[in-house]
């Protein structure tokens, strides 16, 4: 049995809270405190003089000894875990998980080695159960987000079917109310107090149409119902020009600083929908910082990986446009957060907010197939993230184009005289468009539905120039009628009326070219000044 070098200092090694041994550059133990004893079940008697193999696993024994030889070559002291993690072998044949630390000692009798030995089964454990808890909070937080994204798209559709009926119903308000302020404007002379009485009335009226017309819309916005018109376009611009509007809509105390990253990808979008989700974040912004603060908005392109799409649900790899606003106002909690898109959720007072500027935002966004999230916490602000995805097609120029109404055909009348096939379900809505025509001296052939509308044309041979008809219908779709209608009285012009858009007359909810529509609720302008677009637009006309 060698002798334990009396020059070692030994007396820590006895109160050290690690299983510490002593090895020579053979191999042999020569060293072992008590927590060797305690970790191993050896006596230091039993150990002393034997080969460090004898705490290694049978299976390891014969690789060990080329082991030390490469450290007895290079002697640095170094730490042995993670991806060096040991097994080590306890005299009644256990084995446990162990960290090894190993520096070495000169000493008269040579270089000893010390390696201190650490049992590492709890720390193994607890790292596995962490493991699993946070493989849980991943599983719950992805369910959470698909369950969110299930609630809004049933939303969605509830909001679409709700404005589709509603929009119907503030057409016949609008139009009616127009019919009854035409009519006081026209006697009010006799006793004009008293009119202008009944016409403010009748303008609280029209006011509030107006304003439920306004909350439909944001509804078939969120529910992804509206009739887009995209087209590709750079958001740097698109900014830049709302910027003065955005500026009106924040109070004097707000700075607005916007920071365009140069050579910014083109995105295929309606320039009308950005420029509203600008809008509306702006006013939520403004909403929460009451004391002024500085409202920040910032572009970049951003490359999407698979790992990063993985944790994102509704997300796909790619390439993105990064469209960031971020204030310095009162923040959100994480429960605020998780309904904050949801149509009608608002934390202002009753009455101060409809709670559908958030629910807009988010329609807009996952309509281009895009991602919108909230980072927020209370008092700390709140930064609205927004990736769109980029197109490779040149972006065009984003200035405003002027929509002017086509140029009259020669030989066509300016106002009314063609006779105009009207097909509208709804007995309220049908009557109300009637009159409306019927007051510009169109003339006017209803139906209430395409079946209808289909035996009527069979049974005259009157010219027919315009086919006005619903989208959705009973018995058959007002795509469908237009086609039967169009072979038995070619070139006969076409417009459709919706209250919101259906996939009948859209792609991806994009207006096809050539396709006219007006959308409910209308007013009575809005539909005449359409209905001659339409018949005074270039082209071929029925006879």
């Amino acid at each position: 049995m060698l002798e334990q070098p009396t020059e070692l200092p030994v007396g820590w090694l006895e109160v050290a809270p690690d299983a510490i041994v002593g090895v020579t550059s053979d191999g042999l133990i020569v060293l072992a405190n008590a927590r060797v004893e305690a970790l191993f079940g050896y006596t230091r008697e039993e150990l002393i003089g034997r080969t460090v193999e004898v705490l290694v696993p049978e299976g390891a024994r014969p690789l060990h000894p080329a082991k030390r030889a490469r450290y007895v070559v290079d002697p640095r002291p170094r730490l042995m875990d993670g991806s060096s993690e040991l097994t080590a072998r306890r005299k009644d044949g256990t084995q446990f998980p162990a960290e090894i630390s190993l520096s070495p000692i000169a000493t008269e009798n040579g270089t000893i080695t010390f390696a201190a030995i650490r049992d590492v089964t709890e720390r193994r454990e607890l790292q596995a159960e962490r493991e699993v808890l946070r493989a849980q909070a991943d599983r719950e937080q992805a369910e959470n987000r698909s369950h969110q994204s299930q609630r809004l798209e049933s939303l969605g559709q509830l909001a679409g079917g709700v404005a589709h009926d509603f929009n119907n119903l503030l057409s016949v308000i609008l139009n009616y109310a127009s019919f009854v302020e035409e009519e006081i404007k026209a006697v009010r002379g006799a006793d004009q107090g008293r009119w202008d009485a009944a016409l403010k009335d009748l303008q609280q009226i029209q006011g509030a149409a107006e304003r439920g017309a306004g909350l439909t819309h944001q509804l078939l916005t969120f529910g992804r119902r509206e009739v887009v018109r995209p087209r590709v376009l750079s958001l740097n611009a698109v900014v830049s020009n709302v910027k003065h509007l955005l500026q009106r809509t924040l109070d004097e105390q707000i700075d607005l600083v916007a920071e365009l990253a140069p050579d910014l990808w083109p995105v295929m979008a309606d320039p009308g929908q950005i420029e509203q989700v600008l809008v509306n974040l702006a006013v939520n912004a403004r909403d929460a910082m009451p004391n002024g603060g500085v409202l920040r908005i910032d572009t970049a392109n951003v490359v999407v990986d698979k790992a990063y799409a993985a944790n994102h649900h509704g997300l796909s790899p790619g390439q993105y446009v990064r469209l960031r606003l971020s204030d310095n106002g009162n923040g959100m909690s994480a429960e605020v957060i998780e309904h904050a898109f949801e149509p009608f959720f608002t934390t202002k007072p009753k009455g101060e907010g409809s709670g559908l500027g958030l629910a807009t935002v988010y329609g807009i966004i996952m309509r281009m197939d895009g991602f919108v999230q909230i980072m927020s916490r209370p008092g700390e602000g709140s930064t609205f993230f927004m990736l769109i995805p980029a197109t490779v097609v040149p972006a065009d120029d984003v200035e405003a184009a002027e929509h002017e109404p086509p140029p009259q055909s020669a030989g066509r009348p300016s106002v009314g005289g063609e006779t105009i096939l009207v097909i509208e379900d709804e007995d309220a809505m049908r009557e109300v468009t009637r009159r409306v025509l019927m007051r510009k001296s169109y003339r006017v052939l209803t139906a209430p539905d395409g079946v209808t509308a289909l035996e009527l044309l069979s049974s005259t041979d009157e010219p027919i120039q315009l086919l006005l008809t619903d989208v959705v219908m009973p018995r058959m779709l007002g795509k469908d009628v237009a086609d039967k209608v169009s072979v038995l009285r070619p070139g006969i012009r076409v417009l459709y009326m919706s209250g919101y858009a259906q996939p009948v007359l859209t792609s991806q909810g994009t207006l096809q070219p050539g396709v006219a529509l007006i959308e409910k609720p209308f007013s009575q302008t809005e539909l005449l000044k359409m209905v001659r677009a339409v018949l005074d637009a270039p082209g071929p006309a029925a006879n």
